[in-house]
């Protein structure tokens, strides 16, 4: 018979459980330099990015800057039913969309250039093209603004004058409204598409050489090994790139849309940023484009959290 003998005096230890305060205490005596390094970083976004939340309440006043948010009258939801009964704001809904919407068909973009500059095998040449790709990410949009307008140009632009020596007619593509958002998206993926493979180029590093070996061994061509092998493995960093793009769906910086803004394209270049801009900054309405701001955020949330909730049904990859 076997028996079981327990030392006097001892009594096992309870397992701590993750969560509770001695699971948290355990974490923070094991790691606290990692926790001390990030320190800058959490005061950093408890200051600038959850403190002005507080300004939050403006939209649902009709704010004075001699009084305060805590002195100014409250007026409930006006400032959303004036935002609402705009004349304009299905349009300004509309526009929007209709750029973010194309910039979000460019999403697949970054993946393929990334896929392809990780099948190159000249080491040199590789460093090259990711260098050059990076190099637009850095540049201004003011800049990116006027080399497209130096582009585009209707006399001098080396696309009118394509054109024309094809035999067709020279048109002025900044004042064409139909052309606006093509030209505002595909400016922003020549400026960002090398910069945007960084994270896909990252987690096909750690696809294991192993496994691609034994796919060409039985035959699979490159394009059987970037199909098979590279995108599964990097599809966690696509499905959550994917969702953090979903949940910025009706932020559109109004900086690079100012620039390009004409009379001609007045129709279609009318946003929600550019709106916000001008009512809140240049006129002085710090209640209503708080209350636009607010309205923005709230859809991008939802917008946000529907996708991950089908995400993580289809594909179980979530943010949370």
């Amino acid at each position: 018979m076997r028996n079981d003998k327990t030392t006097k005096g001892k009594t096992a230890s309870a397992p701590i459980v993750p969560g509770s305060r001695g699971y948290v205490r355990k974490r923070l005596r094991e790691s606290w330099q990692w926790y001390l390094l990030l320190l800058p970083a959490l005061i950093y976004i408890l200051i600038f990015n959850y403190g002005p939340m507080y300004g939050i309440l403006m939209a649902f006043q009709n704010y004075r800057p001699s009084k305060g948010i805590a002195g100014s009258p409250w007026v409930g939801f006006d400032n959303f039913i004036r935002f609402f009964k705009y004349p304009y704001f299905w349009k300004m809904i509309r526009n929007t969309l209709s750029i973010t919407l194309l910039s979000l068909a460019t999403f697949p973009c970054a993946i393929i250039f990334a896929l392809f500059l990780n099948e190159l095998t000249h080491v040199k040449f590789k460093k090259v093209a990711q260098m050059v790709s990076y190099m637009p990410h850095f540049l201004s949009e003011v800049v990116v603004v006027s080399l497209v307008m130096l582009m585009l140009d209707l006399s001098n632009g080396p696309v009118n004058n394509l054109i024309a020596a094809l035999g067709g007619e020279r048109t002025y593509f900044m004042g064409e409204p139909s052309a606006f958002a093509p030209i505002y998206v595909f400016s922003g993926l020549w400026q960002n598409l090398g910069w945007g493979t960084i994270l896909y180029i990252s987690a096909l590093s750690s696809v294991p050489s192993e496994q691609i070996e034994a796919a060409k061994i039985d035959g699979a061509s490159r394009f059987q090994v970037m199909w098979h092998i590279n995108i599964p493995a990097i599809l966690p960093t696509i499905m959550i790139t994917l969702l953090m793009r979903m949940g910025r769906i009706m932020s559109l910086g109004y900086t690079k849309i100012l620039l390009m803004d004409n009379d001609l394209v007045a129709d279609v270049s009318n946003v929600i940023s550019t709106y916000t801009y001008k009512v809140g900054i240049l006129g002085g309405q710090y209640s209503y484009s708080t209350a636009i701001g607010l309205f923005n955020n709230i859809i991008n949330i939802i917008l946000l959290l529907s996708f991950n909730r089908l995400s993580k049904k289809l594909t179980d990859i979530s943010l949370f």
